[in-house]
């Protein structure tokens, strides 16, 4: 029983500590804030709480059994970081590229629900929360899963309870969002707002660039 604990325990800290860096990564906050100009507090609450929802369950799928959805559509894990990372570059290529003194979003009237389901799920939680990154991190860690019978619960545990704790931090993160914002004040916000695009392009960049040099591996060389 002891064991199982021990075991229980390490496996959460993995699945915790391999993602807690990438969904919780601080440039999100300014991208979130500007995603989500003019939108009352209430409605980025709720934003907060759906994309903490939705993290949860691609984490979860992610982990358990991302290997097999790939092997049942055919797709390799590099050919993910290559589609996923080149997701990434066209989102912040869009957020690099905006006006800068595009007028103040009216306060007037809240989004309507389907539209904030919308906008929790793309871009803000896909790609910019949980994103090819994430992904494939979680289906590695669930690659690497005990073989043994009594291992399989404890992985599902462990990434249960991992990816939940995974999505309060995300909840927290965004939900607190805008007292950050209001702290570093307009001009600050908008330099890291652009900062963190331009390294949202590199990020995306990488992935990619891992993803092919991955898929180049595998080509046969001939010798002549």
């Amino acid at each position: 029983m002891r064991n199982m604990i021990v075991e229980l325990l390490r496996s959460l800290l993995l699945v915790v500590g391999a993602l807690f860096p990438i969904v919780n990564s601080p440039e999100n906050i300014p991208l979130f804030l500007d995603l989500t100009s003019g939108f009352p507090a209430k409605s980025r609450e709720i934003l907060a709480r759906k994309i903490a929802m939705n993290g949860f369950a691609l984490l979860v799928v992610s982990v358990l059994i991302g290997t097999h959805i790939l092997a049942f559509f055919g797709i390799s894990l590099p050919v993910v970081q290559v589609g996923g990372g080149l997701v990434l570059v066209a989102v912040g290529w869009q957020l690099l590229h905006q006006e800068d003194d595009k007028p103040p979003a009216p306060r007037l009237t809240a989004p309507t629900s389907s539209a904030l389901s919308r906008l929790a799920f793309h871009p803000l939680t896909m790609p910019l929360t949980v994103g090819p990154g994430s992904i494939s991190v979680a289906i590695a860690v669930g690659a690497n899963r005990n073989p043994r019978s009594e291992g399989t619960w404890i992985l599902l545990a462990a990434s249960v309870l991992g990816c939940a704790v995974l999505a309060l931090t995300i909840y927290l993160l965004y939900r607190f969002a805008e007292p950050l914002g209001r702290i570093l004040g307009d001009t600050a916000m908008s330099i890291i707002i652009r900062l963190s695009s331009f390294i949202l392009v590199c990020i995306g960049v990488q992935i990619v660039w891992n993803g092919v040099s991955a898929l180049l591996q595998t080509i046969p060389i001939r010798h002549g």
